[in-house]
Parts: C-alpha cells; structure tokens; sequence
C-alpha cells in the first residue's frame, strides 16, 4: 500500500473502498465548511458514491496521472491531499487538499504539503509543482506563501462555487526554489 509517513503523528495514505464511510463521514461533518471553497462538497451525498471513486482513484494512481491520499493524524482520517493533473512530459503537478474544521491550527496541512513537495521533486523527479487557491481563502493562501511559492498570476472567474465563480490565485514553486 502507498503511503508516505510525514512523522509521529501524520500519515498519507491511498483511500481505499473501506475507507469510503469514513471519507464520507468526515465530508458530511464538515460540509458547511468545507463548502465554502470546495465545488464537489454539495455532490457527494452518499458514502457509496466514493464506491466508484476510489477505484477511479487507484486507477490514476496506477496511470501515474494523480495521487490521491487521505491525511491520517494520530490514526484518525482528518483530510486529503494529492498531486493532481501529473504531466510527464512537462514534469509538473499541481497539489489539491482539504482539512476538517476541528483538525485546524495543529500544522496538518504544513507537514503534509512539505513531505507531499519533499516527495514529488525528491521521488518523482517534478520540476514544477502549483498550487491554486480561491482568491479570498486567506488559510489555504497561507500554505503556499509560508513555503516560498511565487505569486505568479490569478485565473479570473477560474471556478465556479456555490453558483457564483470566483478568482483563484495561481503558486508556483520550481524544484531548484525548494529549501527542503
């Protein structure tokens, strides 16, 4: 099974179908909040809908085409995060995650977005990794700005949210800018 173990307390792991009632679980106790930012929060409104999901998932991951690990902290499933869009010729990705309310303010997504960059340029041998953030989602914002990604542009109207679209500011970060 892959997994990349961050330190004592993190771990990211593929999903697998047992793990879809929980995935589920966690989405639904966090809907409000993560609605906010995420578009595909409303569609998911069954855990068996992650039945096709998941093998999709695994699929990619076999393609090489996109990792998508759930963020595991003391054993307990807290949130996700992947490397989506991988491009081979090009050697970049762009990284995607989410955190439950309740999991904020303990360094989650810090440790798990450095041990996701150390992985893809280390590992997989990326040059260039993005990160793409909702233009007034000052939290998700603060990731990429405390690792150094360069500002390099927003997509206006780049995402459509809750029936009204809204900028996202692009990051990027190229592996010879990375100070693991």
């Amino acid at each position: 099974m892959f997994a990349i173990n961050v330190d004592k307390e993190i771990q990211l792991q593929l999903f697998h179908l047992y793990d879809a009632k929980e995935l589920f679980e966690l989405v639904e106790r966090n809907r409000y909040y993560l609605r906010e930012w995420l578009p595909w929060v409303d569609s998911i409104t069954s855990p068996y809908q992650y039945h096709s999901i998941i093998p999709m998932w695994h699929q990619q991951f076999l393609e090489k085409s996109n990792i998508h690990t759930g963020i595991r902290y003391k054993g307990v499933l807290v949130g996700s995060i992947g490397l989506h869009n991988i491009d081979w010729f090009n050697l970049q990705a762009s990284i995607g995650y989410f955190l439950a309310e309740n999991a904020q303010g303990k360094g989650i997504i810090s440790r798990a977005v450095r041990a996701l960059i150390h992985f893809a340029f280390n590992q997989l041998g990326l040059h260039r990794i993005e990160i793409r953030c909702g233009e007034k989602n000052e939290k998700s914002r603060a990731i990429p700005e405390r690792f150094g990604f360069i500002r390099e542009g927003i997509i206006r109207d780049g995402e459509k949210l809750n029936g009204d679209f809204h900028n996202l500011i692009v990051y990027g970060m190229l592996k010879n800018e990375w100070k693991d």
